[in-house]
């Protein structure tokens, strides 16, 4: 059974290494089995943190496998997209206008992910979207007219302090798709948190919403 620590120090050593490694230099500075460092290697090469390389000089029988580290930041590494999606936000809600240009950003994301015009019910494909992007929406019906109910929201965190931003947001992307589907409805405002476990997404004839 190989060390859980193996494969860091393999990769450790290509990238200390100025020049390609064979298997038999990296298992004897390591002190394992060939076989070994093969192993890790093949998982190396496969998840794209390392490479093989041409030996400098062609000699007579079986060339020796070479390995490198490929120079590249490291797709394991961690992600801290919310810390992203935070300076985003601030930087939109210190500008001018913070909802206008949040909504007008939604609104260019809702067209990129409605896709083109087709001859389904823009409503059932704006609660077809709204559910793969995490949104958990049903269709209700109010004195007010048609509605789409919203019982989750993917930015929750955000949406809490940045209302002005993140809420303009969801209504432009429900806006820009229903555009792009060139539909005859759109949602003409967003009510965020009308209950504590609910938004809600208010529609009405295209054109004639504020």
């Amino acid at each position: 059974m190989t060390s859980p620590g193996r494969r860091a120090e393999v990769l450790r050593l290509l990238r200390a290494a100025d020049t390609p490694l064979g298997i038999a230099a990296i298992a004897s500075h390591l002190g394992v089995h060939p076989n070994t460092v093969r192993f890790h290697l093949d998982a190396l090469v496969s998840s794209g943190l390392a490479e093989q390389a041409a030996p400098a000089d062609r000699r007579p029988g079986r060339p020796a496998q070479l390995f490198r580290a490929v120079r590249s930041m490291d797709p394991a590494g961690p992600r801290h997209y919310q810390l992203l999606a935070e300076i985003l936000v601030r930087s939109v809600a210190a500008g001018p206008e913070p909802g206008v240009r949040a909504a007008d950003a939604g609104r260019a994301w809702g067209r990129q992910l409605a896709g083109p015009p087709d001859d389904g019910e823009p409503v059932a494909r704006l609660v077809s979207l709204l559910d793969d992007l995490g949104f958990d929406p049903g269709l209700r019906v109010s004195d007010d007219g048609q509605q789409i109910g919203l019982r989750h929201c993917p930015f929750l965190e955000l949406a809490r302090e940045r209302a002005q931003v993140v809420c303009p947001v969801h209504l432009g992307l429900m806006q820009g798709a229903m555009a792009a589907w060139d539909a005859q409805v759109t949602v003409d405002r967003l009510t965020p948190f009308a209950q504590p476990d609910l938004c809600v997404a208010h529609l009405a004839p295209a054109g004639g919403g504020a």
